[in-house]
């Protein structure tokens, strides 16, 4: 399986669905190459989190992830597979929601 590098998230908590409580789980099927790169035409919701937004987020966002790519007989190779992208309101330590 291909694995993240990025170091930050590229998927924004829409504001609006944050302020509302709103929050959900969109499964994203992508294909990343043999050099670690999201191959953005393949990129689409697998299973929607019921709310457009989120569904957009990851969608934008997961053109944005970088990755180790695949490996087969040590050989880097591309890979279809499926990401989940969750937005959950967690309270911080301080009782503050995070995004």
């Amino acid at each position: 399986m291909p694995i993240v590098i990025n170091s930050e998230s590229p998927f924004q908590y829409p504001a609006d669905l944050f302020d509302q409580g709103v929050e959900g789980e969109v499964r994203v099927r992508l294909f990343v190459d043999s050099l670690g790169r999201v191959v953005p035409e393949s990129t689409r919701v697998a299973s929607t989190s019921g709310a457009p937004g989120f569904d957009s987020v990851a969608v934008r966002g997961a053109v944005d992830l970088r990755f180790a790519p695949a490996r087969r007989d040590g050989r880097p190779v591309g890979m279809a597979f499926y990401l989940p992208v969750v937005f959950r309101r967690y309270a911080a330590p301080s009782g503050n929601p995070t995004q």
